[in-house]
Protein backbone atom coordinates (compact mmCIF):
# COMPACT_ATOMS: atom_id res chain seq x y z
CA UNK A 1 0.00 0.00 0.00
CA UNK A 2 1.79 3.50 -0.81
CA UNK A 3 1.28 6.16 1.48
CA UNK A 4 0.16 9.51 0.89
CA UNK A 5 2.29 11.75 3.17
CA UNK A 6 1.39 14.82 4.88
CA UNK A 7 4.46 16.75 3.25
CA UNK A 8 6.70 16.12 0.18
CA UNK A 9 9.28 18.11 -1.06
CA UNK A 10 8.83 18.66 -5.27
CA UNK A 11 12.10 18.47 -6.79
CA UNK A 12 12.24 19.61 -10.84
CA UNK A 13 14.93 18.42 -13.03
CA UNK A 14 15.54 22.41 -13.34
CA UNK A 15 16.65 21.94 -9.45
CA UNK A 16 18.30 18.99 -10.16
CA UNK A 17 20.96 20.50 -12.79
CA UNK A 18 21.27 23.67 -10.45
CA UNK A 19 22.71 21.46 -8.02
CA UNK A 20 24.52 19.24 -10.06
CA UNK A 21 26.50 22.79 -11.72
CA UNK A 22 27.74 23.46 -8.57
CA UNK A 23 28.90 20.07 -7.98
CA UNK A 24 31.34 21.08 -11.30
CA UNK A 25 31.97 24.24 -10.38
CA UNK A 26 34.64 25.78 -8.49
CA UNK A 27 32.88 26.17 -5.08
CA UNK A 28 31.21 23.72 -2.86
CA UNK A 29 30.64 26.41 -0.21
CA UNK A 30 31.60 30.07 0.42
CA UNK A 31 30.96 30.74 -2.86
CA UNK A 32 28.76 33.09 -5.09
CA UNK A 33 25.38 31.57 -4.76
CA UNK A 34 24.67 31.82 -0.78
CA UNK A 35 24.78 35.79 -1.49
CA UNK A 36 22.88 35.70 -4.16
CA UNK A 37 20.05 33.59 -2.57
CA UNK A 38 20.28 35.75 0.43
CA UNK A 39 19.26 38.83 -1.91
CA UNK A 40 16.71 37.08 -4.02
CA UNK A 41 14.48 36.13 -0.65
CA UNK A 42 15.22 39.63 0.65
CA UNK A 43 13.96 41.05 -2.19
CA UNK A 44 11.01 38.98 -2.32
CA UNK A 45 10.24 39.44 1.05
CA UNK A 46 11.16 43.44 1.62
CA UNK A 47 13.94 43.00 3.85
CA UNK A 48 16.65 45.15 3.92
CA UNK A 49 19.49 41.82 5.03
CA UNK A 50 18.84 38.03 4.81
CA UNK A 51 21.03 35.75 6.65
CA UNK A 52 21.20 32.19 5.17
CA UNK A 53 22.45 29.46 7.78
CA UNK A 54 22.33 25.45 7.47
CA UNK A 55 18.62 25.47 9.67
CA UNK A 56 15.84 27.69 10.75
CA UNK A 57 17.20 26.36 14.33
CA UNK A 58 20.42 27.88 13.58
CA UNK A 59 18.61 31.07 12.39
CA UNK A 60 16.42 31.01 15.59
CA UNK A 61 19.90 30.78 17.58
CA UNK A 62 21.80 33.58 15.92
CA UNK A 63 18.74 35.82 16.11
CA UNK A 64 18.86 34.96 19.95
CA UNK A 65 22.57 35.97 20.84
CA UNK A 66 22.57 38.87 17.88
CA UNK A 67 20.12 41.00 20.40
CA UNK A 68 21.92 40.05 23.31
CA UNK A 69 20.17 37.14 25.02
CA UNK A 70 22.02 35.17 28.16
CA UNK A 71 21.38 34.34 31.49
CA UNK A 72 19.50 35.58 33.57
CA UNK A 73 16.88 36.61 30.62
CA UNK A 74 13.88 35.51 29.42
CA UNK A 75 12.09 34.13 25.81
CA UNK A 76 8.36 33.47 25.35
CA UNK A 77 6.80 31.86 22.57
CA UNK A 78 4.07 29.80 21.76
CA UNK A 79 3.44 25.90 23.44
CA UNK A 80 2.58 24.95 19.88
CA UNK A 81 5.32 25.08 18.05
CA UNK A 82 8.59 22.55 17.36
CA UNK A 83 10.89 22.41 20.25
CA UNK A 84 13.61 24.78 18.37
CA UNK A 85 11.14 27.93 19.23
CA UNK A 86 11.84 27.62 22.95
CA UNK A 87 15.71 25.50 22.56
CA UNK A 88 16.76 28.56 20.90
CA UNK A 89 16.45 30.70 24.26
CA UNK A 90 18.23 27.59 26.60
CA UNK A 91 21.17 27.60 23.75
CA UNK A 92 21.64 31.02 25.05
CA UNK A 93 21.56 30.21 28.61
CA UNK A 94 18.29 32.08 29.25
CA UNK A 95 15.36 30.50 30.48
CA UNK A 96 11.49 29.99 28.62
CA UNK A 97 8.02 30.21 29.18
CA UNK A 98 4.85 30.28 27.12
CA UNK A 99 2.16 32.29 26.01
CA UNK A 100 -1.16 30.46 25.21
CA UNK A 101 -2.61 30.37 21.86
CA UNK A 102 -5.60 31.65 20.19
CA UNK A 103 -8.22 29.36 19.85
CA UNK A 104 -9.29 29.78 16.43
CA UNK A 105 -5.70 30.71 14.56
CA UNK A 106 -4.10 28.55 16.80
CA UNK A 107 -1.34 31.26 16.90
CA UNK A 108 0.26 33.07 20.24
CA UNK A 109 -2.80 35.11 21.66
CA UNK A 110 -2.35 38.84 21.56
CA UNK A 111 -4.96 39.18 24.80
CA UNK A 112 -3.03 36.45 26.42
CA UNK A 113 0.13 37.87 25.94
CA UNK A 114 -0.57 41.32 27.06
CA UNK A 115 -2.29 39.76 30.59
CA UNK A 116 0.90 37.84 30.65
CA UNK A 117 3.03 40.71 30.54
CA UNK A 118 1.00 42.67 32.99
CA UNK A 119 1.87 40.06 35.50
CA UNK A 120 5.20 40.29 34.86
CA UNK A 121 6.03 43.61 35.25
CA UNK A 122 5.29 43.22 38.23
CA UNK A 123 6.89 40.47 39.37
CA UNK A 124 10.08 42.25 37.46
CA UNK A 125 10.49 38.82 35.13
CA UNK A 126 9.14 41.10 31.77
CA UNK A 127 10.52 39.05 28.64
CA UNK A 128 13.97 39.91 26.86
CA UNK A 129 12.40 38.47 23.09
CA UNK A 130 8.96 37.12 22.03
CA UNK A 131 8.66 34.54 19.52
CA UNK A 132 5.35 34.50 18.30
CA UNK A 133 5.04 31.21 15.54
CA UNK A 134 3.09 31.57 12.37
CA UNK A 135 1.73 27.79 12.62
CA UNK A 136 0.54 26.48 9.25
CA UNK A 137 2.00 28.94 7.57
CA UNK A 138 -0.94 31.98 9.43
CA UNK A 139 0.75 35.21 10.37
CA UNK A 140 0.29 36.07 13.98
CA UNK A 141 -1.66 39.22 14.63
CA UNK A 142 1.47 41.24 14.40
CA UNK A 143 0.80 44.50 14.57
CA UNK A 144 -0.56 43.97 18.64
CA UNK A 145 2.21 41.78 19.33
CA UNK A 146 4.54 45.23 18.02
CA UNK A 147 2.08 47.29 19.89
CA UNK A 148 3.18 45.34 22.71
CA UNK A 149 6.99 45.73 22.41
CA UNK A 150 6.84 49.18 22.14
CA UNK A 151 4.94 49.56 25.77
CA UNK A 152 6.84 46.81 27.59
CA UNK A 153 10.18 46.46 25.83
CA UNK A 154 11.04 43.20 24.29
CA UNK A 155 12.24 42.13 21.17
CA UNK A 156 10.55 40.29 18.41
CA UNK A 157 11.73 37.63 16.42
CA UNK A 158 8.95 35.95 14.39
CA UNK A 159 8.92 31.91 13.94
CA UNK A 160 8.14 32.36 9.94
CA UNK A 161 9.48 28.39 9.62
CA UNK A 162 5.85 27.55 8.23
CA UNK A 163 5.01 30.77 6.74
CA UNK A 164 7.60 31.66 3.26
CA UNK A 165 5.40 33.04 0.32
CA UNK A 166 2.17 34.19 2.73
CA UNK A 167 1.18 37.68 3.21
CA UNK A 168 -0.10 40.24 6.45
CA UNK A 169 -2.23 42.95 5.89
CA UNK A 170 -1.05 42.68 2.21
CA UNK A 171 2.86 42.69 2.00
CA UNK A 172 4.96 39.57 2.23
CA UNK A 173 5.85 37.82 5.66
CA UNK A 174 9.71 38.52 6.19
CA UNK A 175 9.60 41.95 5.89
CA UNK A 176 10.02 42.85 9.89
CA UNK A 177 8.06 45.34 9.98
CA UNK A 178 6.54 44.03 12.93
CA UNK A 179 10.00 42.51 14.62
CA UNK A 180 13.63 42.51 14.59
CA UNK A 181 14.44 39.14 12.97
CA UNK A 182 12.07 36.86 10.79
CA UNK A 183 12.86 33.37 10.62
CA UNK A 184 12.21 31.05 7.85
CA UNK A 185 12.85 27.13 7.21
CA UNK A 186 13.44 25.61 4.40
CA UNK A 187 13.36 21.91 5.48
CA UNK A 188 11.96 19.36 2.65
CA UNK A 189 8.43 19.11 4.12
CA UNK A 190 8.50 23.62 3.89
CA UNK A 191 7.06 25.37 0.97
CA UNK A 192 10.64 25.52 -0.70
CA UNK A 193 13.48 23.31 0.31
CA UNK A 194 17.19 23.25 0.59
CA UNK A 195 17.11 19.93 1.72
CA UNK A 196 18.50 21.27 5.25
CA UNK A 197 18.39 25.20 5.71
CA UNK A 198 17.13 28.42 6.87
CA UNK A 199 17.64 32.55 6.66
CA UNK A 200 17.04 35.36 8.95
CA UNK A 201 15.74 38.15 7.98
CA UNK A 202 16.25 41.74 9.51
CA UNK A 203 16.23 45.84 8.10
CA UNK A 204 18.82 46.30 11.29
CA UNK A 205 22.11 46.53 9.85
CA UNK A 206 23.84 45.81 13.27
CA UNK A 207 22.00 42.57 13.86
CA UNK A 208 22.52 41.21 10.66
CA UNK A 209 26.05 41.90 10.95
CA UNK A 210 26.22 39.82 13.99
CA UNK A 211 24.34 36.82 12.94
CA UNK A 212 26.39 36.88 9.97
CA UNK A 213 29.39 36.71 12.90
CA UNK A 214 28.16 34.02 14.85
CA UNK A 215 27.12 31.53 12.10
CA UNK A 216 30.62 31.59 11.17
CA UNK A 217 32.59 30.57 14.44
CA UNK A 218 32.88 34.61 15.21
CA UNK A 219 35.43 35.38 12.66
CA UNK A 220 35.85 38.77 10.97
CA UNK A 221 38.14 39.49 7.90
CA UNK A 222 36.32 43.15 8.31
CA UNK A 223 39.11 45.51 9.50
CA UNK A 224 36.67 47.73 10.63
CA UNK A 225 35.16 44.95 13.60
CA UNK A 226 38.86 43.60 14.43
CA UNK A 227 40.15 44.66 17.62
CA UNK A 228 43.77 45.24 16.69
CA UNK A 229 45.97 45.96 13.67
CA UNK A 230 45.42 43.13 11.19
CA UNK A 231 49.52 41.49 10.42
CA UNK A 232 48.70 40.89 6.76
CA UNK A 233 45.97 40.59 3.86
CA UNK A 234 45.89 36.42 5.00
CA UNK A 235 44.45 38.14 8.33
CA UNK A 236 41.54 36.94 10.66
CA UNK A 237 40.09 37.86 13.96
CA UNK A 238 37.67 35.47 16.20
CA UNK A 239 35.83 38.25 18.21
CA UNK A 240 32.69 36.33 19.23
CA UNK A 241 32.34 32.54 20.21
CA UNK A 242 30.73 31.69 16.63
CA UNK A 243 29.29 28.56 15.48
CA UNK A 244 29.64 26.65 11.92
CA UNK A 245 25.96 27.14 10.89
CA UNK A 246 26.85 28.38 7.55
CA UNK A 247 24.76 27.24 4.54
CA UNK A 248 26.38 25.55 1.24
CA UNK A 249 26.39 26.42 -1.96
CA UNK A 250 24.62 23.13 -2.94
CA UNK A 251 21.53 24.13 -0.50
CA UNK A 252 21.75 27.75 -1.77
CA UNK A 253 21.21 26.42 -5.49
CA UNK A 254 18.58 24.28 -5.09
CA UNK A 255 17.29 27.30 -2.76
CA UNK A 256 17.63 29.92 -5.77
CA UNK A 257 15.79 27.84 -8.32
CA UNK A 258 12.78 26.87 -6.09
CA UNK A 259 12.12 30.44 -5.36
CA UNK A 260 11.49 30.79 -8.70
CA UNK A 261 8.52 28.32 -8.16
CA UNK A 262 7.46 30.16 -4.91
CA UNK A 263 4.15 31.73 -5.64
CA UNK A 264 2.91 28.17 -7.57
CA UNK A 265 3.61 26.52 -4.89
CA UNK A 266 1.79 28.73 -2.49
CA UNK A 267 -1.07 29.08 -4.73
CA UNK A 268 -1.77 25.39 -5.50
CA UNK A 269 -1.78 24.87 -1.94
CA UNK A 270 -4.53 27.53 -1.28
CA UNK A 271 -6.28 25.33 -4.22
CA UNK A 272 -5.95 22.63 -2.37
CA UNK A 273 -7.12 24.28 0.93
CA UNK A 274 -10.25 25.60 -0.93
CA UNK A 275 -11.29 21.79 -1.92
CA UNK A 276 -10.89 20.34 1.55
CA UNK A 277 -12.46 23.08 2.86
CA UNK A 278 -16.23 22.45 0.34
CA UNK A 279 -15.56 18.23 0.80
CA UNK A 280 -15.10 18.20 4.59
CA UNK A 281 -17.80 21.39 4.82
CA UNK A 282 -20.30 18.80 6.27
CA UNK A 283 -18.05 16.26 8.55
CA UNK A 284 -17.97 16.32 12.00
CA UNK A 285 -14.57 18.21 12.09
CA UNK A 286 -13.41 21.60 13.13
CA UNK A 287 -11.48 23.42 9.65
CA UNK A 288 -9.08 26.07 9.88
CA UNK A 289 -10.08 29.38 10.06
CA UNK A 290 -8.26 32.11 8.00
CA UNK A 291 -7.93 35.57 9.93
CA UNK A 292 -8.64 38.68 7.06
CA UNK A 293 -5.33 40.26 7.18
CA UNK A 294 -3.63 37.28 6.13
CA UNK A 295 -2.86 35.16 3.42
CA UNK A 296 -0.91 31.68 4.59
CA UNK A 297 2.00 29.64 3.32
CA UNK A 298 -0.64 26.82 4.16
CA UNK A 299 2.11 24.88 5.03
CA UNK A 300 -0.12 22.63 7.10
CA UNK A 301 -3.80 22.24 6.86
CA UNK A 302 -5.09 21.06 10.23
CA UNK A 303 -8.56 19.55 11.20
CA UNK A 304 -9.80 18.97 14.71
CA UNK A 305 -11.75 16.29 15.86
CA UNK A 306 -13.67 17.14 18.57
CA UNK A 307 -14.42 15.68 21.83
CA UNK A 308 -18.18 14.76 21.36
CA UNK A 309 -17.16 13.17 17.90
CA UNK A 310 -18.64 9.45 17.52
CA UNK A 311 -14.92 8.17 17.16
CA UNK A 312 -11.82 9.79 19.32
CA UNK A 313 -9.19 11.95 17.89
CA UNK A 314 -6.97 8.61 18.45
CA UNK A 315 -9.07 6.58 17.02
CA UNK A 316 -9.63 8.54 13.55
CA UNK A 317 -5.71 9.07 13.74
CA UNK A 318 -5.01 5.48 13.78
CA UNK A 319 -7.53 4.79 11.25
CA UNK A 320 -5.94 7.08 8.60
CA UNK A 321 -2.84 5.87 9.08
CA UNK A 322 -3.94 2.40 8.51
CA UNK A 323 -5.37 3.19 5.45
CA UNK A 324 -2.24 4.73 3.81
CA UNK A 325 -2.55 8.37 4.68
CA UNK A 326 0.12 9.66 6.34
CA UNK A 327 -1.06 11.99 8.52
CA UNK A 328 0.83 13.74 11.53
CA UNK A 329 0.25 15.98 14.75
CA UNK A 330 1.78 19.54 14.65
CA UNK A 331 2.30 19.86 17.48
CA UNK A 332 3.18 18.38 20.96
CA UNK A 333 2.57 21.28 23.17
CA UNK A 334 6.80 22.19 24.23
CA UNK A 335 5.82 22.22 28.11
CA UNK A 336 4.50 18.96 28.49
CA UNK A 337 7.45 17.42 26.86
CA UNK A 338 9.99 15.58 29.66
CA UNK A 339 12.68 17.99 29.22
CA UNK A 340 10.53 20.76 29.71
CA UNK A 341 8.39 19.38 33.02
CA UNK A 342 12.06 19.80 34.62
CA UNK A 343 11.46 23.42 34.63
CA UNK A 344 8.16 22.69 36.17
CA UNK A 345 5.32 23.38 33.67
CA UNK A 346 2.52 20.70 33.98
CA UNK A 347 -0.73 20.05 32.56
CA UNK A 348 -3.61 22.32 32.17
CA UNK A 349 -0.82 25.49 32.34
CA UNK A 350 -1.71 26.24 29.02
CA UNK A 351 -5.52 25.02 27.92
CA UNK A 352 -5.69 26.26 25.07
CA UNK A 353 -2.78 24.63 23.60
CA UNK A 354 -3.56 21.32 25.40
CA UNK A 355 -7.31 21.34 23.88
CA UNK A 356 -5.68 21.48 20.26
CA UNK A 357 -3.36 18.80 20.87
CA UNK A 358 -5.86 16.68 22.14
CA UNK A 359 -7.92 17.21 18.50
CA UNK A 360 -5.63 18.20 15.59
CA UNK A 361 -4.67 16.14 12.95
CA UNK A 362 -2.50 17.37 10.13
CA UNK A 363 -3.89 16.38 6.82
CA UNK A 364 -1.50 15.98 3.75
CA UNK A 365 -0.56 18.99 2.23
CA UNK A 366 1.74 19.70 -0.56
CA UNK A 367 2.45 21.02 -4.12
CA UNK A 368 2.24 17.54 -5.73
CA UNK A 369 -0.65 16.45 -4.37
CA UNK A 370 -2.97 15.91 -6.71
CA UNK A 371 -6.92 15.68 -6.28
CA UNK A 372 -7.32 12.34 -7.28
CA UNK A 373 -5.12 11.72 -3.56
CA UNK A 374 -7.01 14.46 -1.97
CA UNK A 375 -10.04 13.01 -3.06
CA UNK A 376 -8.61 9.69 -1.49
CA UNK A 377 -7.61 11.21 1.49
CA UNK A 378 -11.73 12.80 2.01
CA UNK A 379 -12.76 8.99 1.80
CA UNK A 380 -10.35 7.96 4.09
CA UNK A 381 -11.61 10.28 6.79
CA UNK A 382 -15.12 9.56 5.76
CA UNK A 383 -14.42 5.82 6.84
CA UNK A 384 -12.39 6.95 9.89
CA UNK A 385 -15.27 8.72 11.10
CA UNK A 386 -17.34 6.14 10.88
Amino acid sequence: MSVIPYGRQDISEADIAAVVDVLRSDYLTQGPLVPRFEHEVAAFVGAKHAVAVNSATSALHVACLALGLGPGDWLWTSPVTFVASANCALYCGAQVDFVDIDPRTYNMSASALEQKLLRAETEGRLPKIVVPVHLCGQPCDMAAIHALSKRFGFSIVEDASHAVGGRYRGLPIGNCQYSDVTIFSFHPVKIITTAEGGMAMTNDDGLANRMRLFRSHGITRDVEQMTQVPDGPWYYQQIELGYNYRMTELQAALGLSQMSRLGPFVERRHHLARRYDEKLAALPLILPWQHPDSYSGLHLYVVRVPGDATRSHREVFASLREQGIGVNLHYIPVHTQPYYRNFGFKDGDFPEAEAYYAEAISLPMYATLSEEQQDTVVAALVKALG
